[in-house]
């Protein structure tokens, strides 16, 4: 027997939540666990171009802060030694030893919905 998740309200407020692809498959369940609908777009991006996945949820103002806490609690900042690419090395002179990065974490963006729909 399965029980219907109560009716929530109509989305106000966007959150765009850039996340690393380590991360996206935890963030998704848990999203989706909380009765949230979320849409997951594959991405690359920055210094170290590791794949990254950008989660759109539409959401009440009121569900921000819940929202804003699972993608705290699941998408941690961690340091690990990556090597430096052969062409950086010979370009700038550095040594090809590995360097400490920061990886993981996540970027939120809260946008004002001016309309939805759901057709």
């Amino acid at each position: 027997m399965t029980t219907a998740r109560p009716a929530r309200e109509a989305p106000t407020k966007l959150v765009m939540m850039i996340v690393s692809d380590t991360d996206d498959e935890a963030l998704m369940y848990a999203l989706v666990q909380s009765g949230y609908s979320a849409t997951k777009v594959g991405s690359t991006g920055g210094f170290l171009r590791r794949g990254s996945v950008t989660i759109y949820c539409g959401v009440a103002a009121a569900e921000v802060d819940a929202v804003v806490a699972m993608v705290r609690e699941i998408c941690r900042a961690r340091r690990e030694f990556v090597p430096i690419p052969a062409a950086l090395a010979e370009e700038g002179g550095f040594t090809a030893e590995p360097i400490e990065v920061r990886t993981g974490g996540a970027i939120v963006f809260v946008l004002d919905i001016d309309r939805f729909e759901r057709l």
